[in-house]
């Protein structure tokens, strides 16, 4: 995590914007709706998580979701923006979704990413998740969980990469989640 600014732990002075070598990372602003929503239209993307592409209100209240993690509790998703290009990739980091993850878990908070389809299978995701947790360990090291439908292998293996480990399994609406801790 480097850049023009930057302090050694990657938070520049004027705000809060994460480097790695392809990928910058930061919380998500007004322009970045058009293009989250873009994605959760993608059939490809939302296979493993609820199935149907979101209505545009749908849309919107995740992203309203998403900033407003930013401002209750000082963490969130962070937008991840190809350098080389600036084309938005998708979103990764850390929430307080307040919803049940089983009586294993044992944790509120949860690391969540989606990625456009056009960057599935490149990497981007390992490489955002590692600087996201870096930034979110260096707040203050907290347990957190991830849950991850048992039919979407490449999310269990960047889950299990990334350190989280299996602690329960958890049926409904159709399919087996499974959740990871770390």
């Amino acid at each position: 995590m480097r850049g023009n600014g930057a302090r050694d732990d990657g938070v520049y002075r004027d705000g809060l914007f994460l480097e790695t070598p392809r990928l910058r990372l930061r919380p998500p602003v007004a322009a970045d709706f058009e293009p989250m929503r873009q994605m959760f239209c993608d059939p490809q993307v939302v296979a493993h998580i609820g199935g149907s592409p979101l209505s545009r209100a749908e849309a919107w209240g995740r992203f309203q979701r998403d900033v407003g993690h930013w401002a209750l509790e000082g963490f969130g998703q962070f937008t991840l923006l190809e350098k080389s290009s600036g084309r938005y990739v998708g979103k990764l980091g850390h929430a307080k979704f307040l919803r049940d993850l089983g009586p294993k878990a044992g944790a509120e908070i949860e690391m969540t990413w989606t990625l456009a389809s056009g960057f599935h299978g490149q990497g981007y995701a390992a490489e955002a998740g590692q600087a996201a947790l870096a930034w979110f360990d260096a707040q203050g090291p907290r347990r957190t969980a991830c849950i991850v439908a048992e039919a979407n292998l490449p999310s269990l293996r960047l889950a299990e990469r990334l350190g989280y480990r299996e602690v329960d399994r958890l049926s409904g609406d159709g399919c087996t989640r499974v959740v990871l801790v770390r």
